[in-house]
């Protein structure tokens, strides 16, 4: 037995025409069909639509253009004991 994994385009006469080299010729095959529609992405989302503020993007985009980029000094921290495994 053998599998062929193919995606294809159904035509707008709802109608689905294979074409499949087997390899074989002139014997009896016993075919298994299975489908499943593919689900079509929608379009892009806007920033806003995906939660970023408006104009974030525009107000951050090249921030770091620093060549090399630099790290300030980023104040005082607290220093912890390592936790033990």
């Amino acid at each position: 037995m053998h599998s062929i994994k193919l995606t294809k385009r159904v035509g707008e006469d709802g109608i689905l025409h294979l074409d499949i080299p087997v390899g074989i010729a002139d014997r009896e095959v016993e075919i298994m069909v299975i489908y499943q529609p593919i689900e079509i992405p929608k379009q892009h989302k806007t920033p806003e639509e995906l939660g970023w503020p408006p104009g974030f993007l525009e107000q951050t985009a090249g921030c770091l253009a620093d060549d090399p980029i630099q790290r300030y000094p980023q104040g005082e921290y607290e220093e912890r004991e390592p936790l033990l495994e």
